[in-house]
């Protein structure tokens, strides 16, 4: 993510990572906005910024139109 980041000239402060894994800890906290979904066990929920519906529950949309979109 942040050798992306670097590459494309974008501010990791500009950017929003999803996870439900532990193994996506390291990400959710490198990201601008690290959203856990409703699904992932709590220790991730933990170390994410935000915590948004499960993925079964259309997560992803919903923490896009609220921080992305603004609705």
């Amino acid at each position: 993510m942040i050798a992306l980041c670097n590459m494309l000239h974008i501010d990791l402060s500009k950017t929003i990572a999803f996870g439900d894994q532990e193994l996506d800890i390291e990400m959710l906290q490198t990201a601008g906005l690290g959203v856990a979904m409703g699904n992932a066990p709590d220790k991730v929920k933990r170390v994410a910024d935000v915590v948004t519906a499960s993925n079964e529950e259309d997560g992803v949309a919903i923490a896009l139109e609220k921080y992305v979109l603004g609705k």
